[in-house]
């Protein structure tokens, strides 16, 4: 999460990076109804921008978007980020949000979340609130399971149903190809799906638990390591998820794996030629958005 620049006094320019998901693992049930999560989550060079415009003089949020299946009302994370920070700081004052979204809807890809994150971030830089990035966080915990991440980011373990977010760092950077099928994948109908395909829940294996204890690892290291708990839910019901994870594979990815709840796939490349040859192979399919980012 990163500021771009003060385009004038009262204005920000704010990335929003999307994220995936290395590993996630769908652990217990919680009493508050949602599931204790273990996930190893890395930012990816593809971002929304924002621009937040403080308006003196006048009150509440108003958000525009270039992607008009976006709601611009209080369904949308980016606006209920807003609500909830000038109703923390009791300021009376009016905001315009402007997302020219770049990252899929309800794609598994953090979008939402990070949007939210961003207008935290960038209020926080706004009004000068001097908020640290914990105190973001505990903001944005309240938005979502993925909004802390963005605040530790660009690698982190993640904890709890979210909020547990442990920064480690992550060398050997790869490129990644992002396929979109086309189509989204809503959170709830994913749990649902995994609910009713497993009768147990698996521990955490030895090798993650060894993972969880290191605060440097590399690429090569956590490659070996990769698993989604979605898939096996979600890829005999949706096909061409499985279509896409074996096109990614035949193109030469050391991995490939579903992203969140989906419907993103991924793959991952040593090398930015390696991606690009794949990214276009694979976007030869009607309906597909595929993105080739560095991690």
């Amino acid at each position: 999460m990163s500021p771009e620049r003060t385009v004038r006094e009262g204005q920000l320019r704010v990335l929003a990076p999307a994220k995936v998901n290395l590993v996630l693992r769908v652990l217990d049930r919680r009493s508050d109804g949602y599931h204790n999560l273990w996930s190893l989550m890395q930012t990816v060079g593809l971002e929304d921008e924002l621009l937040l415009t403080v308006r003196p003089g006048s009150a509440g949020v108003t958000l525009h978007c270039d992607d008009p299946t976006l709601p611009t009302d209080s369904r949308n994370l980016a606006v209920r980020a807003a609500d909830l920070v000038l109703e923390r700081t009791g300021r009376a004052l009016g905001l315009t949000i402007r997302i020219t979204k770049r990252i899929p809807v309800s794609a598994g890809l953090g979008g939402g979340s990070s949007d939210a994150a961003g207008t935290i971030f960038g209020l926080n830089r706004l009004l000068g609130l001097g908020w640290s990035l914990d105190d973001m966080a505990r903001v944005g915990e309240q938005l979502g399971s993925d909004v802390p991440f963005f605040f530790h980011g660009p690698s982190a373990l993640v904890g709890g149903r979210g909020e547990v977010v442990t920064p480690l760092s992550l060398s050997g950077r790869r490129w990644l190809v992002l396929v979109h099928p086309g189509f989204p994948i809503q959170t709830k109908w994913a749990y649902d799906r995994l609910a009713a395909s497993r009768r147990t829940v698996p521990p955490l294996s030895a090798a993650l638990t060894r993972l969880g204890e290191q605060r440097n690892v590399a690429w090569d290291e956590v490659i070996p390591l990769m698993e989604n708990d979605f898939e096996p839910a979600l890829l005999p019901v949706h096909g061409e998820l499985g279509a896409i994870k074996t096109e990614l594979l035949e193109a030469g990815a050391e991995a490939a794996l579903l992203s969140g709840s989906g419907a993103t796939v991924f793959g991952v490349f040593r090398q930015e030629g390696e991606a690009l040859r794949a990214r276009d192979l694979v976007q030869r399919s009607k309906g597909r958005r595929t993105f080739a980012v560095l991690s």
